[in-house]
């Protein structure tokens, strides 16, 4: 009895101490227990100690106090004096208020019994028997099973004080027990409101609406340190900065978030690169976007939209125009230069006709001669700055033999000289030319002389649509070789 007269101290302070965890069941809860233990006697009787039996059903009404009916009971020897060795039998039924000292819904909870009940103690051997009013009082822990919030281990001792029979003063009986209590209806609780029990919850204080894990722990998926759910932008790239709902900040508004934005200054409306950083796809100072006329050629003078400058009209830009001052409407070269008219083109301008003698052939046959090459190359130069006139190119010869066979031979260096073109310069039109054999039909010489028959062996560009060809000789002034640029009368 002695080792056990400090245990119901031991309980209580391990009780006191015990740490806090989170919470199980609250509200009004029934309890039902079950336990088994050691029932140790006062040493005055005489009994035996000897295994226990315990059940109880508890009724929780507060926080602080449970109502609970409580039994027990156990089989031992007592050591008579007279008739030594007896069976004794020993139960107790009763009231307890048991006086919680933690929120009973913690995980861990310390606690206090005060108990009235019955108490019967008898030896049926030998008929002695006590029955009497009997109270009680113990301390005791309910430790939650983890992961089962309706289950707990119960730890408890409880002193029965009951006279015996022929004794003047109470027995000390101590009943030491361990077993299981099943809690019913009540409640979880969880106090933060995110769906995870506070005994499971290792995250209590996780703000209203956040998102959590298993362990009731928040959840931010972009680890921008705003929880999912309260986040209103939840794929924010990592390294942005934020605002209070999880939302990249992005001061000059082009898409590229504050905080990966290299160039966090970008004019509005410029288009950016990955880091943010304004592009300027043709290189003229103004970014996509903003540049009106993106295929700026390099080197061009541009305005304020990125468009090219060109200041004396000419369709080549200022930087780039060689010839800056270029009278209005002469025709100019890729550098922005008048070109200098030659003789065949001021031909056809002026008669219509552009007349070549020196083109060759193979023969008696229409395969032109390399030689050839260079001159029709000149001409093909001046039709494709004309692409609104119609051409007929004739096929010409002298009267040297028969005039049939000429004619055809006429024709088909015609068509060698029209194939020639447009296999070198796909972007005449076809649609524009004709070929015709005229023979010695048409001569411009006399047949009498060789100079003659040589003058009438030629191949000519004629022009059909002569109201067309007007308009283009009206519509431009052209610088023949030799002459200079008039002043431009009409620029202030």
């Amino acid at each position: 009895m002695s080792r056990l007269k400090w245990l119901p101290s031991i309980v209580l302070a391990v009780a006191l101490f015990a740490p806090s965890a989170r919470a199980q069941v609250a509200g009004h809860v029934v309890e039902l227990s079950g336990a088994a233990g050691l029932a140790h006697y006062d040493a005055r009787d005489r009994i035996t100690p000897a295994g226990l039996a315990l059940g109880s059903l508890g009724y929780r009404w507060s926080t602080g106090l449970t109502f609970e009916g409580a039994w027990l009971g156990s089989l031992s020897k007592r050591d008579d004096l007279i008739y030594g060795k007896t069976d004794h039998k020993f139960s107790w039924i009763g009231l307890d208020l048991r006086w919680s000292l933690r929120d009973p819904s913690e995980r861990v909870t310390p606690y206090l019994l005060t108990g009235l009940g019955f108490g019967r103690s008898h030896d049926p051997d030998i008929a002695v028997v006590s029955r009497r009013g009997s109270p009680s009082a113990g301390a005791g822990l309910i430790m939650n099973v983890p992961g089962q919030e309706r289950m707990a281990v119960r730890l408890q001792i409880r002193d029965v004080m009951l006279r015996e029979h022929g004794s003047t003063s109470f027995s000390n009986h101590l009943a030491v027990t361990a077993g299981l209590q099943f809690s019913f209806r009540g409640k979880s609780k969880d106090q933060d409101l995110d769906g995870v029990r506070n005994w499971l919850d290792q995250c209590p204080d996780t703000p209203i609406g956040a998102k959590v894990d298993a362990k009731g722990c928040p959840i931010d998926s972009d680890g921008d340190g705003v929880f999912d759910g309260l986040d209103k932008c939840e794929g924010t790239p990592k390294g942005a900065k934020i605002d209070k709902n999880g939302c990249p900040l992005d001061a000059d508004g082009d898409g590229v978030a504050d905080g990966i934005d290299v160039c966090d200054s970008t004019a509005k409306g410029a288009r950016v690169d990955a880091r943010g950083c304004p592009m300027d796809t043709d290189g003229d100072g103004v970014f996509d976007g903003l540049d009106q006329c993106e295929q700026t050629p390099k080197g061009a003078v541009v305005d304020t939209k990125g468009c090219p400058v060109d200041t004396d009209g000419d369709g080549t830009p200022d930087g780039i125009d060689e010839c800056p001052n270029t009278p209005a409407g002469l025709t100019v070269d890729a550098k922005g230069c008048p070109f200098e008219v030659s003789e065949k083109e001021t031909q056809l301008l002026d008669t219509g006709v552009i007349r070549l003698q020196n083109i060759n052939f193979d023969v008696n046959k229409a395969s032109l001669k390399p030689e050839s090459f260079p001159l029709l190359d000149e001409v093909a130069a001046i039709l494709l700055q004309y692409p609104t006139l119609t051409l007929e190119i004739g096929g010409h010869t002298d009267n040297t033999g028969k005039p049939m066979k000429n004619v055809a031979l006429s024709e088909a260096r015609a068509k060698s000289v029209l194939n020639y073109l447009l296999q070198k310069f796909p972007t005449l039109d076809a649609s524009k030319f004709t070929s015709v054999g005229y023979g010695p039909e048409v001569p411009v010489a006399s047949n009498a002389t060789s100079l003659g028959r040589a003058k009438n062996r030629r191949v000519e560009f004629k022009v059909t649509n002569a109201a067309v060809l007007k308009i283009e000789r009206e519509k431009r002034h052209y610088l023949k070789k030799g002459e200079t640029a008039p002043a431009d009368t009409t620029r202030k």
